[in-house]
Order: structure tokens, then C-alpha cells, then sequence
């Protein structure tokens, strides 16, 4: 971002304000929950939208020992501005990018033959075979998404802990339905997952991290948490499901903007595009600057959903429009241009929760915190 980027992106009314304070005390109460496991700290798309370099930074000193990333960029991106913690690869890099993963001394997860023959290649060809490449290999116990299928994860094991290249530090598994604390469906990916250790221990083979759990079993799962949990959105303080009880953790993104135009609208007027929705009474309407660009789901405006300003609840009315929502203040208010609105966060006594678009919006928490865009400025505080 230029500097000037930077300048105008001050002066712009709308804003995602990170708590760092919140990170902090989520990753120590994860911590305390899931010791004597470790915690990698999930930061990649940006942070589930909160800051990838400011949420790693603070994970760390807040005594997370890694962190992950989905994607060779992200990892580089982390170690161009001095992050030195070990970084997992999520997801198997693609053969040409092994190079870079070397380079950048990320930890790639391996699943494949050609994974596990282009990282050993790209580290004989740097010149730092001496010290291998510490790796981690992944096996699909049952969501079908990435990873080798626990037969063939045993013999990809054993060839890395041939691989004078190569070091198998770790050996890990996903959860498909750990937000569901009653869908049995985790406690048999842990037993598949379980009898690939069991089989590689029978060859003598004990990598330093077994880990399976991310926030959802880290929360609810506690047979599953091995050496090591990675814990993504419960770092944010966002709930995994409904159905876990995060109370002890604390929501770090509040989305804040201010009113931008004020007017009074008579009885029978309509509201934004297609006038979907009109005026029963006279009221006063306010405009607020941020729209379905800046990641405020157009479904919105169909569903309906609340503002805070001045610590009450105001409805959004009509569509959601890129850049613009109207919110209905009624026909007595006192809100003026330049009042502070919270779309999700608190204010006052009262909070707009993830959840609470994602319910409305028919998504999931996750979709929205990663959805607030990058034209919205990030601010960071610590409470």
C-alpha cells in the first residue's frame, strides 16, 4: 500500500478494529485447555481477516510454538517481515513452489510420492542437505479432501524416514465433524488415524508431532489432541459451530463504520435498489458507507440484520448496495452524520456476533469474518 493509500485509508469511515488483547487471551486459554499439547496457530488467509503478521506476532508471545498457513505466499509473506517461528503448509505445495519452500524454511505437509520427491529434490539442489527438511505428512482418515489414504500415508512415512533429505517431524490428520460433539464420525478418524501410529511405531518410526486437532476438537474433543492442536477460529474468538460453548474466549474483530448522510423519508417511500422495501411511517434513515464489497453479505439486505449505534439496534433496510446500507433510525431520532456504527462487535451493553450475519446470511462464522475485504482498513488495539 502507498503511502498515500495509507493516508486516505485513515481518513475513510469505515474499519475493522482488531483486538489484539483478545488474541492474546484466547491463545493462552487455548493453551491452558489443551496442555501439555502445544499450539501451532492457524493464520492463514490473512488471519481469517484480522492481520496474518499482527495475530502471528501476538500468537507467539502469547506462547503458541508455530503456525500455519494454507498457501507458499503466506509463508513468504510471514518471513519477508521477520517472523522466524516454524510455519506448516497446510496443503502439499505445488512442485514447482518446493524451491521456495526450502528457501523460506516453511514445513511443507506431504501426501503424495511426487510431494515427497520433489521436496527432497528441491533440498538436494540447495545446497543444505546437511540439515534435512523438516516435514509433515498428512492422512485422509476420512474427509476425502487432501491427503493420503492411511495405507499409503504408512509407506509415505517410511520413505521420508529414509530420505536422508528429509525428516518426518510430524504426522496429522483434519476432523470432518468435530464441531458436531455428538457425530461419532471423530472418534473413528481418531482410531484410523491411531493405527497409522500404531503401524509405524511397529517399524520404529516416532515422528515429534502427532496432531489432529483444530479448535473444534481442541474444544471438545480432549482424547484427540496429541503433541500439538492447531487452532484457527477459536484463536479469533469465533465459535466453530453453535453447538460449542467458546464463552471463555473473546471475539478480537469488531467492524465499525459512521454514518455518512442522515435524512428524513416520508411514509410510502421505497429504500434502495429495486425499492424492496418501503417506509410503513415517516422515519429517518442513515447512510452508512460499507456494503457487500467490503464483505457486508448482500443477503442482508433480503434477511434483515442490525447496526449498533449508541448502543442500540437499529434494522438495515432495503439492499445491500457495493458500497453503501441504509439503516432505519426511526422517525424521532437523534442519530447524526458521523455517529459511530457497529456492524459486528459490541457497543454498549449489546454485541453483533459473526454467527449472527452468518445465521441470517445462510453461511457459516468463518465465511464471514474472511470475507470483510481488504479495502477496509485494519486498526489494531489491545484491551
Amino acid at each position: 500500500m502507498s503511502q498515500i493509500q495509507r493516508q486516505l485509508s485513515d481518513c475513510r469511515p469505515v474499519w475493522v478494529e482488531v483486538d489484539l488483547g483478545a488474541v492474546r487471551h484466547n491463545v493462552t486459554t487455548l493453551l491452558a485447555r489443551a496442555a501439555p499439547a502445544a499450539l501451532c496457530a492457524v493464520v492463514k488467509a490473512d488471519g481469517y481477516g484480522h492481520g496474518a503478521l499482527a495475530v502471528a506476532e501476538v500468537a507467539l508471545e502469547a506462547g503458541a510454538t508455530s503456525l500455519a498457513v494454507a498457501l507458499v505466499e503466506e509463508g513468504a509473506d510471514l518471513r519477508e517481515a521477520g517472523v522466524t517461528a516454524p510455519i506448516l503448509l497446510l496443503s502439499e505445495a505445488p512442485l514447482e513452489a518446493m524451491p521456495d519452500v526450502v528457501r523460506l524454511q516453511l514445513t511443507p505437509t506431504i501426501y503424495t510420492l511426487a510431494g515427497l520427491e520433489g521436496a527432497a529434490k528441491a533440498v538436494a539442489s540447495s545446497g543444505s542437505a546437511a540439515v534435512p527438511l523438516s516435514v509433515h505428512v498428512k492422512v485422509d482418515t476420512g474427509m476425502h479432501r487432501v491427503g493420503a489414504d492411511p495405507e499409503e500415508a504408512v509407506h509415505l512415512a517410511m520413505a521420508v524416514a529414509d530420505a536422508p533429505e528429509l525428516d518426518l517431524e510430524g504426522l496429522w490428520t483434519h476432523f470432518a465433524v468435530a464441531d458436531d460433539p455428538d457425530d461419532p464420525f471423530t472418534g473413528l478418524q481418531t482410531a484410523r488415524f491411531l493405527s497409522v501410529v500404531s503401524e509405524l511405531r511397529g517399524h520404529n518410526i516416532h515422528p515429534r508431532y502427532l496432531h489432529a486437532s483444530n479448535s473444534a476438537a481442541t474444544i471438545a474433543h480432549p482424547s484427540a489432541r496429541h503433541d500439538l492442536v492447531r487452532c484457527g477460529i477459536a484463536v479469533y474468538g469465533v465459535a466453530p459451530s453453535l453447538a460449542l460453548d467458546i464463552s471463555d474466549l473473546r471475539p478480537a474483530m469488531t467492524l465499525r463504520a459512521r454514518v455518512s448522510l442522515v435524512k428524513d423519508v416520508a411514509a410510502g417511500e421505497g429504500l434502495s435498489y429495486g425499492l424492496r422495501h418501503r417506509v410503513t411511517n415517516s422515519t429517518v434513515v442513515a447512510t452508512v458507507p460499507i456494503g457487500y464489497a467490503d464483505g457486508v453479505p448482500w443477503q442482508l439486505g433480503v434477511t434483515g440484520a442490525d447496526v449498533l449505534i449508541g448502543g442500540r439496534r437499529y434494522p438495515l433496510v432495503g439492499s445491500v448496495t457495493m458500497d453503501q446500507i441504509l439503516v432505519d433510525c426511526g422517525r424521532d431520532s437523534d442519530i447524526r452524520t458521523g455517529d459511530d456504527v457497529v456492524l459486528l462487535g459490541r457497543q454498549g451493553n449489546d454485541q453483533i456476533l459473526a454467527w449472527d450475519w452468518a445465521e441470517r446470511a445462510s453461511t457459516i462464522a468463518y465465511d464471514v469474518v474472511c470475507g470483510i475485504s481488504a479495502r477496509v482498513p485494519r486498526r489494531y488495539v489491545r484491551t
